[in-house]
């Protein structure tokens, strides 16, 4: 099954390995633009083996990332370095595609974030780069409105730029999933009385520009850890109303939101597929599941099992540029390597 390929609309996948977006924090000028440590980051894992390259969250906006160092995508000027990147990984017979975000209460680096609502995000000192995030401030109505064009602005700059696809990160408790969330979205404006409204108008702004043809991902969190956060019953009853708005293909992931409560993260092989599963019974389209699927016999059983169309190595592939050649190997006993790496790897 791994090395099967697949089909979304156009969108074809020569396996089912998909490398999951790792945010790198590389940027060296603040600029959003891609730079050497992106290019040969993202060509490797096509020369090794992945069929889908999924790049990192990507701001639609400067104070819409989660450090400064992340990438953008809020200006022309940033599109020709993510052409260098799409040509190679097309030369090495890889799909790639990009993900697009706004952090929102959790952009660590902006002087005043904003977000659903003032209810600030508690984390971990250590997960993050100053030990403390900046309370944030609601957004008002008419800034979600303009937001909402900077998604689709974002987009029209992927589709210039040549991806093959394109994810909206509406999981992790940044502004996508903030809105969505009971917990966090406390708002008595229109983007309030319907937790589902902020999301909707992103996608069929994005959806808008984009080709017919062209998939729209979405990643989401099936449930949350804090306490009070919402289950899959009501990730479910959202994503149904985005996937009627024109995602194609969802992404299960989980939690994000902030510091776990009596829920806990099992952070075990495989512990997200019984969510993926239900995405896929339950919403009739492509699911990708993701989570701790590093090993290889894991990911095959998702698959063959059915509980999942692709799986997503995120960590593994961060060990592993090569992980797609090495999983193809271990379950089929026979891979096709680039011919510079036939001596090693067969």
């Amino acid at each position: 099954m791994i090395a099967e390929p697949f089909q979304v609309k156009k969108l074809k996948l020569k396996n089912r390995i998909v490398m999951a977006p790792m945010c790198q924090y590389s940027v060296d000028k603040e600029d959003g633009i891609p730079n050497d440590w992106h290019f040969v980051h993202y060509v490797s894992r096509a020369v090794g083996g992945a069929g889908l390259i999924i790049m990192e969250m990507t701001g639609v906006e400067p104070d819409g990332r989660i450090t400064n160092q992340d990438l953008g995508l809020w200006s022309d000027d940033q599109v020709p370095a993510y052409k260098r990147i799409i040509n190679e990984v097309h030369n090495h017979g890889a799909k790639i595609g990009i993900q697009i975000a706004h952090a929102g209460r959790k952009a660590e680096d902006a002087k005043q974030p904003v977000g659903a609502s003032n209810i600030p995000v508690e984390v971990l000192p250590e997960e993050t780069k100053n030990g403390k995030l900046n309370p944030p401030r609601a957004l008002e109505t008419n800034e979600v409105e303009r937001v909402v064009t900077s998604f689709k602005e974002a987009a029209k700059r992927a589709v210039k730029a040549g991806f093959d696809t394109i994810e909206l990160h509406g999981a992790h408790g940044y502004l996508l999933h903030q809105f969505m969330s009971p917990s966090i979205n406390t708002r008595t404006d229109k983007y309030g009385e319907d937790l589902s409204r902020f999301g909707v108008e992103v996608i069929k702004a994005v959806k808008s520009v984009m080709p017919q043809e062209m998939p729209l991902i979405m990643r989401v969190s099936a449930i949350e850890y804090i306490d009070g956060g919402y289950d899959i019953e009501h990730a479910l009853k959202i994503a149904k109303k985005f996937r009627d708005a024109g995602v194609d293909v969802f992404h299960i992931s989980s939690g994000g939101e902030g510091l776990p409560g009596k829920k806990k993260p099992l952070n075990s092989p495989g512990y997200q597929v019984p969510f993926a599963r239900r995405f896929k019974d339950e919403l009739n389209v492509p699911v990708i599941a993701v989570g701790r699927l590093e090993t290889p016999q894991v990911a095959e059983a998702v698959l063959s099992n059915q509980d999942a169309d692709l799986i997503a190595v995120a960590r593994g592939m961060l060990n592993d540029p090569y992980w797609g050649l090495h999983a193809i190997k271990e379950i089929d006993k026979h891979v096709t390597p680039p011919k510079q790496y036939g001596r090693a790897i067969r």
